[in-house]
């Protein structure tokens, strides 16, 4: 036997003299110091088994060569040992043994030998499979990865498809998958020698050998728009477009690659354009980084108690008493800093636990409410409707508390209702139960007069945007005189918002407005006075 771990075995099949070079060639690259052969073949005497002997010898003068006979006519076989240093013992091999318990010795090494090739096979077909797209292909991300590391400096650049998702659910993942392997051809022709990569189901990635500055990467980008702007396939009589949403970094540095270049995709996707180039210079980095305190701020909040209302007064124009109070949305962190709703409840939206603050608010605010005689008001946005658990924790509140004469909903958002069914449901649910509904935040953007025909609401909040010039701005003037003439004519009361001086108190009590809030009143605060 060798000395452990001193040797490599291989195990070699011929059918015909043209392979004997091929397999020198393979134990000349493999070789290390001295060679144990061991060659069977069924016939000794044949033109392959000769050529085979002979030129083992000629290349190998330090091989040590064993001849087996072979119970198979077909392939000649040989086993080929390598090792270094001095050999102890020959590797089981007795010339006084009967060739059958040679034979069977060689049998079990071959089996060994090829079951371990097997396995070094299935290795590297794993090992590809791990780098390589099934569906195209192409390497994936885990090459695009590892091609990064070995690279100095280059650029890469990210293809989104747009509609892929609305492809795949309209027609099927037949064609989605048809189309990712058309795409992948059509990308392939324009690019030519460029590495192109399929690193996840909607996006490709191009793998730019050397570095582009910034408006050399805008050409490219722009030429490569306009190549592909027109991409389209035929599929069972049905034409398939292709939308393309491009993006890269001009950054001359590699850290931090795959978020750049994300964060550019996702800017671009959102303001709708063709492509856009991350560089340091944006805020983008930072922005991400504010958003993942925050979402750590609101989950700590949640946990912690330190989601809570705070209240602001609405007077009467009439009196100059509060009537009521509209319950804020505020978060405080750890260290007491406070948080307004236009700061975190977007990332709430987000992360998925705007649910929990709404929830969080409404019964603070009842709880706040329930040994005074005060009425008040929430803000619950269009989406609270339409989420059965809000819905279902609204009516459950007014239902038990007995507080519904004292409660008015302000409703947010509604330029976005689209359900209009569920939305009149809602107020007449809440109405039933005593309720009362407003309209928040009334003139501002789209929001127009139609939707009132449709809901029937008992105040409108005219938005800030419109009060707090009103005094100076005769546009806004008329506009909120026609807002208020139109509301008086349905029986709906108006509240005006930002109310910051007395100029503008004033003028709003002259245009009619029923009620005011802002600053000029007072601030939002954690208690009520």
């Amino acid at each position: 036997m060798f000395e452990k771990n001193s040797y490599q075995s291989y195990y070699f099949s011929l059918t015909s003299s043209q392979e004997i070079d091929e397999v020198v060639d393979a134990i000349r690259k493999n070789a290390k110091g001295h060679l144990v052969v061991y060659l069977a073949s069924y016939m000794h005497n044949t033109v392959l088994f000769h050529n085979l002997s002979t030129t083992l010898e000629k290349s190998f003068p330090n091989i040590t060569l064993h001849l087996l006979p072979n119970n198979k006519t077909n392939p000649t076989e040989l086993i080929v040992y390598t090792y270094e240093g001095t050999m102890l013992e020959e590797l089981s091999y007795d010339e006084n043994k009967t060739a059958i318990e040679n034979l069977v010795f060689f049998d079990q090494v071959k089996n060994s030998l090829t079951i371990k090739q097997e396995l070094l096979k299935t290795r590297s077909e794993l090992v590809k499979r791990y780098f390589v797209d099934s569906l195209t292909q192409l390497p994936n991300h885990y090459q695009l990865r590892h091609d990064l590391d070995e690279a100095d400096l280059s650029t890469f650049v990210v293809i989104h498809i747009d509609n892929f998702k609305l492809i795949n659910d309209f027609y099927g993942f037949i064609v989605g998958d048809f189309l990712l392997e058309q795409l992948t051809v059509t990308l392939k022709a324009l690019l030519g020698d460029v590495t192109l990569y399929k690193t996840s189901g909607a996006e490709f990635t191009i793998l730019l050998p050397e570095y582009k500055e910034f408006y050399e990467l805008e050409a490219y980008l722009e030429d490569l728009h306009k190549c592909c702007s027109t991409i389209q396939y035929e599929y069972s009589g049905n034409t398939v477009y292709v939308d393309l949403t491009f993006a890269s970094s001009a950054s001359n540095t590699l850290d931090d690659a795959f978020s750049k270049v994300s964060m550019a995709l996702q800017y671009a996707k959102k303001m709708r354009l063709p492509y856009w180039i991350y560089e340091e210079s944006m805020t983008f980095k930072d922005e991400y980084e504010s958003n993942l305190k925050i979402a750590t701020k609101i989950r700590q909040a949640i946990e912690n108690s330190g989601i809570v209302p705070y209240f602001q007064p609405i007077v009467s124009n009439k009196t100059g008493e509060i009537t009521k109070y509209e319950c804020l949305a505020r978060l405080i962190d750890s260290e007491g800093n406070i948080f307004a709703p236009n700061q975190f409840l977007h990332i709430a939206k987000t992360i998925k636990v705007y649910s929990q603050v709404t929830t969080t608010i409404i019964d603070k605010s009842f709880e706040v409410f329930k040994d005074n005689n005060y009425h008040f008001s929430i803000n619950i946005s269009i989406d609270d409707i339409m989420s059965h658990e809000i819905y279902t924790f609204i009516m459950e509140k007014l239902s038990s508390s007995k507080m519904g004469k004292r409660v008015t909903f302000e409703l947010l958002e509604t330029e976005h209702i689209h359900d209009y069914e569920k939305v009149t449901k809602f107020i007449n649910e809440v109405r039933r139960l005593g309720a009362k509904v407003a309209i928040d935040d009334f003139g501002s953007g789209f929001a127009n007069f139609s939707y009132l025909s449709k809901i029937k609401v008992h105040y409108l909040k005219i938005d800030g945007s419109l009060i707090t010039n009103i005094d100076t701005d005769k546009g806004a003037e008329i506009v909120v005189e026609t807002i208020v003439d139109f509301a008086k004519k349905l029986g709906i009361e108006t509240i005006a918002e930002y109310v910051h001086s007395s100029s503008i108190l004033a003028k709003v009590k002259h245009l009619g407005i029923d009620y005011s809030q802002g600053f000029y009143i007072d601030a939002p605060l954690p208690q009520i006075n």
